[in-house]
């Protein structure tokens, strides 16, 4: 369970139930109090170096902005929800882009006023409305915390239509397998193989872990996809890719393996992360190729459109060896978004 070793709060936070409950969870943690959680000088004024160190931090607040981003991917709106950012490091993590040095966890604790939003959102729409309420965080890990997953998808029973969906990278979902989910909840499952979640991918579940936490959710009757995400081309990455589809082939009950869905996402890399990266983690694998990538806007890369045809293509024939039944949702690179 993370421990915070400071945190920073807004002092409104008191009006609100989540607010008073992590306060008195955390009373023995020193504590600060802030105008914004949006903006806190002295943490923007760190060097990239403490990177690991502002991780350590929790903020703790209300969340302003609640506009829906139409997405059509996997989910019909983005939705901003009850946290963003994270404690792990994900060495290509998208939130880095985002909030830079920053992307260190944020609580907001104003949930009710979110999911009453999505609920009335939902009701206008068709049954099949899907909202990504994890686009910002990771909802398994915050649920560690909050209990604010929980807490969601047993209030969302009151709706009378709609789906959510978010992803994860961790696998302690035992306390959502026996709630009252109506099929209403989709979870996205993000598997790398195991060295590039030892080399990249800090502070996230075992690639062991991840694939349990799948075969449990399946037979919660969870509604359940994968996302080999993000594809990083190291230089064994053909076995390494393939040796992680045998693996699930050969864990995943049979129930899983005729149920789950599959998302393939390739690795966008920034400009920001190598400056932070080189610092933060200078033994760290290097994830910047220049023989490998090509400039994407400003700042961003992504692979070269030959390498990146190439890998969709050995996945396709992945599939077909191992998953031939199984749904591809799409091929993708990861997409900087300011959510």
């Amino acid at each position: 369970m993370f421990i915070p070793d400071e945190i920073y709060y807004e002092e409104n936070i008191r009006n609100y139930e989540l607010g008073k409950i992590l306060l008195e969870k955390y009373e023995n943690i020193p504590k600060k109090i802030i105008e914004n959680h949006n903006n806190i000088e002295e943490m923007r004024k760190k060097q990239n170096y403490e990177f690991a160190n502002l991780k350590k931090k929790l903020i703790i607040g209300i969340r302003k902005t609640h506009k829906y981003v139409p997405n059509y991917k996997v989910s019909n709106f983005l939705v901003p929800y009850t946290s963003s950012g994270c404690t792990a490091m994900c060495m290509y993590c998208y939130l880095v882009c985002n909030y830079n040095k920053c992307s260190y966890l944020r609580l907001f604790v104003n949930r009710e006023q979110m999911l009453d939003k999505i609920i009335k959102t939902a009701n206008n729409y068709d049954d099949n409305c899907v909202f990504e309420i994890g686009s910002n965080s990771d909802l398994v890990l915050e649920n560690t915390i909050t209990n604010n997953l929980v807490w969601t998808i047993e209030n969302f029973q009151k709706s009378k239509k709609g789906k959510l969906t978010f992803p994860t990278k961790f696998d302690m979902v035992d306390p959502i397998l026996n709630l009252n989910h109506q099929g209403k909840i989709i979870v996205r499952m993000s598997l790398n193989p195991e060295e590039i979640i030892n080399k990249v991918e800090f502070g996230t579940s075992r690639l062991k872990g991840r694939i349990s936490a799948v075969n449990k959710l399946v037979e919660a009757n969870y509604r359940v996809g994968v996302l080999i995400a993000p594809i990083i081309f190291v230089d064994n990455w053909k076995k390494i890719y393939e040796d992680l589809m045998i693996e699930m082939n050969e864990k995943l009950t049979s129930k899983a393996k005729k149920e789950i869905f599959f998302e393939f996402i390739f690795m966008t890399y920034s400009y920001i992360h190598k400056m932070i990266n080189s610092e933060a983690f200078p033994n760290a694998l290097d994830l910047y190729n220049k023989e490998l990538m090509t400039v994407r806007g400003k700042g961003k890369y992504t692979y070269k459109p030959q390498l990146r045809e190439e890998g969709e293509n050995f996945f396709k024939i992945l599939m077909q060896k191992y998953f031939p039944n199984n749904k591809i949702i799409y091929f993708l690179d990861y997409i900087f978004e300011n959510k």
